[in-house]
């Protein structure tokens, strides 16, 4: 007999007391993992996913007991036409504890469906899903521009000239995720220490998979359908170099371009190749870049302020990237990523669509919304994720001559989210720089989006399209990080520790505040995540250190599952020392989860 208590209303008492009687009578079953799909909407053939053993698991500790499961997972999958068996074998542990799991061939949708449901079905698993291929973020313009207009132009540039008599970015570091570095006399003055990130020697063309030369050695695709069907052939992009020119080329040195930020550090990550790049490469990109710790990687020795994604991918954010980009917020790090070319609502993109990150569109000379090609339907992602929008039409910046390896340097005008995302990243530089100079304390993440979110200007007209809260201005947002209030001492406190979420249970993760003087700001910000079947279910508070509550979710969501929010509180009564607890309370059965890490930043 079996009954469905899911969330339909009021189980009526008989019912109740049956279940009761039933759990009773044997232990509850362990809960199967979860199975995240959208990253099947990518692609249509995959050989790579990512799966997360539970806490306390044989898994966690031993790749035999990994590829175990793994041989009872694909027990039921068809063969090939050629008559091949689908093979899985553990290829290596993340920065983020997570397994890279590799295919012997590749599946097409509904078989690799099938297996990421078998593989979830372990209960000591706790999620899998798709490791996604990324792809660049751009769109190329070959009509070349001797001007560069969106740093000055009266109509939607960002305002640069004036910002510079106050800021040039020194001090600051910018990790730009990409294709990795080519030598330029333009950039290389401005560059730090990287590392190549990129696991596939076939991907990455230097034949010797991770290490620490981030070299861009050419992404071109020589074969049409090689990257995806319907793939074209290309030249290589040089995609690092464009976007690192942005942020930080040398200025004022009689040649070439200028960079927003041209007193900062460029830090090269290499994580995309040929046919892009795969999520576990990337989110130990940005883990490393931000600081955290990477297995058989020594530690980054100038560690990233803020980190540019120009890249991005179909579906919504996955946890791994979220998993990653929390980290590196909660290390400190402001991550900036593009909206995305492909004319559609930005949620669908990842890491567009992540929390915790500030998402760019793309403007032209004239404030519109950018178009790149309307017979491709490349124009700039738009939608509520966006927070603000920099110019992506037309920019001129540093690259390379080589069609497929390495030529001379060179200059070239592309568009895309890809170029108005590293404008941002160089403001959020310049703005920083404006704050160390002045002995005040480093915005937080969350603070300096506020900031840059704050001081934009207006569209010269309503988009089209939702396209953030305004265009791009750099001098109104380094004029700002002058006051000495608005985040002046401010620190982050995380517990990125798991707590386990019972069915009708509260839990409680702490951080402890000392040495702090004075109370609470107005809007102090509270970043939340949790992992959960059905956050209908739960009522989370932040408790502050004399039991004063303040609720950040009440049993809202319907069926959706998992938090990935910041949310604003008024603490402002509230003295800053002492321990201060995240609360969670489960009112139901059958669903479970676990807070996989919080911070507060006062």
């Amino acid at each position: 007999m079996s009954f469905d208590v899911h969330h339909k209303g009021q189980v009526k008492p008989l019912v109740a007391a049956m279940l009761l009687a039933v759990s009773s009578m044997a232990a509850p079953a362990a809960f199967a993992g979860q199975a995240h799909l959208s990253g099947l909407q990518t692609d249509t053939q995959f050989d790579q996913f990512i799966v997360k053993y539970r806490s306390g698991t044989a898994e966690r500790n031993s790749s035999a007991a990994i590829d175990r499961g793994l041989q009872r997972a694909t027990q039921g999958i068809a063969r090939s036409k050629a008559g091949q068996a689908v093979a899985l074998k553990h290829f290596r542990r993340m920065s983020l504890g997570a397994d890279v799991i590799r295919a012997n061939r590749a599946l097409g949708r509904s078989d690799a469906e099938a297996l990421m449901r078998r593989i979830a079905a372990d209960p000591n698993v706790e999620y899998v899903e798709v490791d996604v291929r990324m792809y660049p973020v751009l769109t190329p313009n070959d009509t070349r521009y001797t001007d560069q207009w969106h740093y000055y132009g009266a109509t939607a540039g960002i305002n640069a000239p004036a910002a510079w008599d106050k800021s040039n970015g020194s001090g600051i570091v910018v990790a730009v995720v990409d294709t990795g570095r080519t030598p330029h006399s333009d950039l290389d003055a401005n560059t730090v220490a990287g590392y190549d990130f990129i696991t596939n020697t076939w991907t990455s063309r230097d034949g010797n998979g991770r290490d620490s030369n981030p070299n861009d050695e050419g992404d071109w695709s020589p074969t049409a359908n090689e990257c995806y069907q319907g793939s074209p052939t290309t030249n290589s992009s040089w995609h690092g170099t464009h976007v690192a020119g942005t942020i930080g080329a040398v200025t004022n040195n009689s040649k070439g371009v200028a960079g927003v930020a041209y007193g900062a550090k460029i830090q090269h990550v290499r994580v995309l190749g040929r046919c892009g790049g795969t999520l576990s490469d990337i989110a130990d990109g940005v883990t490393w870049a931000s600081g955290g710790t990477v297995s058989g990687i020594p530690a980054n020795a100038t560690p990233a302020n803020i980190v540019n994604m120009s890249l991005g991918g179909g579906g919504a954010c996955s946890t791994t990237y979220q998993n990653a980009i929390n980290g590196a917020v909660g290390r400190g790090t402001t991550v900036i990523v593009a909206a995305g070319n492909s004319n559609g609502n930005a949620a669908n993109f990842q890491p567009a669509s992540c929390a915790n990150v500030v998402t760019i569109g793309a403007i032209d000379s004239a404030g519109k919304r950018s178009v790149w090609s309307t017979q491709y339907n490349q124009l700039s992602n738009y939608g509520s994720v966006v927070d603000l929008s920099a110019p992506g039409s037309n920019i001129w910046s540093t690259l390379n001559a080589g069609t497929q390896g390495q030529g001379a340097e060179s200059y070239a005008s592309y568009g895309g989210t890809s170029m108005a995302t590293p404008h941002v990243a160089g403001v959020a530089a310049l703005v920083q720089s404006r704050r160390k100079a002045l002995g005040l304390a480093l915005y937080s993440p969350s603070q300096l989006e506020t900031l840059l979110k704050n001081t934009v200007r207006p569209f010269p007209q309503t988009p089209d399209q939702l396209l953030g809260a305004g265009m791009l201005n750099a001098d109104a947002a380094v004029t700002a990080a002058g006051n000495s209030g608005g985040g002046g001492g401010t620190q982050t406190y995380t517990n990125s520790a798991d707590y386990t979420i019972a069915d009708n249970a509260t839990v409680e993760s702490p951080v402890s505040v000392s040495g702090r003087t004075g109370n609470g700001p107005t809007n102090a910000s509270v970043a939340v995540a949790i992992v959960h079947t059905y956050i209908a279910d739960l009522k989370v508070d932040l408790v502050a250190p004399d039991g004063s509550v303040y609720v950040l979710h009440n049993r809202a969501g319907g069926s959706a599952d998992n938090i990935n929010q910041t949310y604003t509180v008024n603490l402002s009564s509230e003295p800053l020392n002492g321990t201060w607890k995240l609360r969670v309370n489960d009112n139901y059965v059958n669903d479970t989860g676990y807070i996989n890490s919080w911070s507060v930043t006062f």
